[in-house]
């Protein structure tokens, strides 16, 4: 039952139709009740009477959940917005935080066409490993078309596939470069967080305005994330591929001076476990302080060992 309310035309709604109305379930909704996160109903006879001010909660509930907040987060921000300190300014920077980091649209791709790609036969393991890594979504009530979130993700591996490479080969390299790259974008917001963005973080919740300057601060800081990894890529692609071409054409390389510095590649898996023990900041100290050890154990190992072969001549002459 939907009606008015006692001369002032608003909505009423009975709870099984405030929850009809919302999608929240009625256990949903009084859960809610008890934590706060809804202003109490009004009492009409033996029933609970809810307004549109209800429905319009239940509604931004529903979206900071999306967005990834906690109830215990949410709750803050609206006991902010009763007391009348606003949400424009944080939901703005909800959204800017929220929204896409990339101008890549998605698109969508049939099972037929995706076959096609890689090689013409049906490999239901690939798929469902690519539907695990995100690289593919399936799309609800369609078993022969799937949502492709990057477009230009799948076009690598299209073109890794066709150059030879198999595709649990492409799956595997995926997940440690996606290691890789959520270390580097972890230490990122970590800089700026420090450096940027602590002055306007430093309450919970932040003010409306300080909120409102951090989501413009997000929007010309979004890019220079992805620029920087851009351009160091380009740097370290540049100077590896001429390293092994020059290995592999037979090519000496120059001498390396002592006090010269070399990038090494290792497992991202080394460096997490490494970055456990030490920190951060001393990672490489601690992998050269670890390959000096073992080249110095090492040269005494062959040491020993040509000692012991020039005891065994001396002795037999």
């Amino acid at each position: 039952m939907t009606g008015a309310g006692a001369g002032t035309g608003a909505a009423a709604y009975r709870i099984e139709d405030l929850a009809h109305a919302s999608g929240a379930s009625v256990r949903t909704i009084r859960a809610y009740q008890d934590r706060g996160l809804l202003p109490t109903p009004e009492r009409r006879g033996r029933a609970n009477v809810y307004q549109e001010t209800h429905l319009a909660r239940l509604r931004q509930i529903a979206d900071l959940l999306d967005r990834g907040y906690t109830l215990a987060s949410i709750k803050e921000l609206l006991e902010a917005w009763d007391a009348g300190r606003g949400l424009g300014g944080v939901l703005g920077l909800v959204a800017e935080v929220h929204g896409p980091w990339t101008d890549e649209e998605a698109g969508r791709i049939s099972r037929r066409e995706l076959d096609a790609r890689f090689g013409g036969e049906q490999d239901d393991e690939a798929i469902a490993e690519a539907v695990e890594l995100g690289v593919l979504e399936r799309v609800p009530g369609r078993d022969d078309e799937f949502l492709v979130p990057s477009p230009q993700e799948l076009a690598v591996a299209v073109e890794l596939y066709a150059a030879g490479v198999p595709l649990t080969a492409i799956s595997g390299h995926l997940r440690e470069l996606r290691g890789q790259v959520e270390h580097i974008a972890s230490r990122f917001l970590e800089f700026t967080t420090e450096h940027v963005f602590a002055r306007y973080l430093g309450h919970l919740p932040p003010t409306d305005s300080d909120a409102a300057e951090a989501a413009s601060l997000v929007r010309r800081l979004r890019p220079l994330a992805q620029q920087t990894v851009d351009a160091e890529l380009a740097r370290a692609m540049r100077t590896f591929a001429t390293r092994h071409l020059h290995h592999h054409l037979g090519a000496e390389e120059n001498a390396i001076s002592e006090s010269a510095t070399r990038p090494v590649l290792l497992p991202a898996r080394t460096t997490h476990a490494v970055q456990e023990l030490v920190g951060a900041e001393q990672v490489a100290a601690f992998v050269t302080a670890a390959a000096e050890r073992e080249v110095g154990a090492r040269t005494l190992d062959q040491l020993a060992a040509t000692h012991a072969k020039e005891s065994k001549f001396d002795e037999r002459t």
